[in-house]
């Protein structure tokens, strides 16, 4: 089985204490990796989603990236619509009311695969956490309350959810872990006041954020893949 930024794309389910994992699309040179970047794709979409940009953003050798499918659900958002989805989506306005436990369920999918990684031997040091849209949110949710100091959490063009539980359930290790988070200036779905009114969130709790926004809609540019890179870079220097 291949495995290489411009080779084979692996997509696979694999099993952790005997429960099966969110299956994943996984890039990079895996037998010598000694980081990894897992990356969460937005509603409606795939692992594949963010593959163009990954390579766009040419990763080092010793990076492995796993991007993971979202299981199928029906969003009431979307008419009750089956999509890929980390959670449901009630209404326009995401912060009145949550789907907490499929916030929560997607986060504990999340856990076992960084649990996967440190099994093949990669610190939780050298592990970050990407995002974008639904896919940052669960970024935000589950880097900030997971166990384990992590190396950074990149956050596109997304929110901070269940933010009123955070100070209760956030991790002790990941309270000085680097925070990423990028939005698009005319963002229609999740407005950049959104994001910002996130960002502020989290630095009123101590997390040191690094706020970018980009002339763009509810999307990613090659200047934020550019500063995306650069923080990844940084992290696993």
């Amino acid at each position: 089985m291949q495995d290489s930024l411009h080779g084979t794309m692996i997509a696979q389910t694999i099993h952790l204490y005997g429960l099966p994992m969110l299956p994943f699309v996984e890039l990079g040179h895996a037998p010598h990796a000694d980081a990894c970047i897992i990356w969460l794709h937005g509603l409606g979409a795939d692992g594949h989603d963010f593959v163009p940009a990954i390579e766009w953003m040419a990763p080092e050798p010793n990076w492995r990236f796993i991007l993971p499918h979202a299981p199928r659900r029906p969003v009431t958002i979307n008419h009750g619509m089956q999509m890929p989805a980390w959670y449901d989506i009630y209404g326009s306005d995401i912060a009145a009311r949550q789907d907490a436990a499929g916030i929560r369920q997607s986060a504990a999918g999340v856990d076992a695969l960084i649990e996967a990684q440190r099994a093949r031997g990669i610190a939780t040091e050298r592990i970050l956490l990407a995002g974008f849209s639904q896919g940052g949110a669960i970024a935000l949710h589950c880097g900030l309350r997971y166990a384990g100091r992590l190396g950074g959490i990149i956050a596109l063009s997304t929110y901070l959810p269940l933010a009123q539980d955070l100070d209760t359930e956030k991790s002790a290790a990941n309270a000085a872990t680097p925070v990423f988070m990028a939005h698009g200036l005319y963002d229609a779905v999740i407005p950049a006041d959104v994001g910002l009114a996130s960002c502020a969130r989290l630095r009123q709790s101590g997390y040191e954020v690094d706020w970018h926004s980009y002339r763009m809609q509810h999307s990613v540019c090659e200047e934020e893949l550019s500063d995306t890179r650069q923080f990844i870079a940084a992290r696993l220097a």
